[in-house]
């Protein structure tokens, strides 16, 4: 069995970035009026690091070692997206009277905190981030988001270990 180029791929890592965030933007936020979280904001910010990555590897479009370090840095950033995801599925799963405070709002926090201290707050307080809001075929946001991480990592991890030049 051949695998499908390099380019291909990335554009398939294009294409999962580019509709996750039309999902997450037209659906959530803009059908169903869904704010997101601070972890949520995470998550998509993440994402669309992934999308850049994913571009600009199918811009390049490196020989072996550039590709397996697009790969290994987009492996990192999809693995960053694994764990703020199961940050948030855990919160959630939390009981009521051990959920943490909630924090300032992100906006906020961005604008008056140095970002390391914005950091420790998202992991650390974010209690707004245990509501579950909305669910598809019993999965919550973040559990869904997961899912889509674990593509994004399926697919690097692919580039970084195929076999073809």
């Amino acid at each position: 069995m051949t695998l499908p180029s390099s380019r291909i791929i990335n554009g398939l890592g294009i294409v999962g970035a580019v509709s996750s965030m039309l999902f997450a933007l037209l659906f959530l936020q803009g059908h169903l009026g869904l704010e997101p979280c601070p972890l949520c904001v995470v998550d998509r910010a993440i994402i669309i690091t992934l999308g850049c990555l994913f571009l600009a590897a199918a811009l390049h479009n490196p020989q072996k070692v550039g590709r397996r370090i697009y790969a290994a840095i987009t492996s990192v950033v999809a693995l960053t997206g694994v764990a703020v995801c199961w940050r948030h599925i855990w919160l959630q799963n939390l009981p009521e009277d051990l959920v943490p405070s909630c924090g300032p709002g992100l906006d906020y926090m961005l604008d008056t905190l140095p970002i390391a201290e914005t950091v420790e707050i998202l992991f650390t307080a974010t209690g707004e981030c245990a509501d579950i809001q909305w669910n598809l075929m019993g999965l919550t946001i973040p559990e869904q988001t997961l899912i889509v991480f674990n593509g994004f990592l399926f697919l690097a991890l692919v580039q970084l270990f195929r076999k073809t030049p």
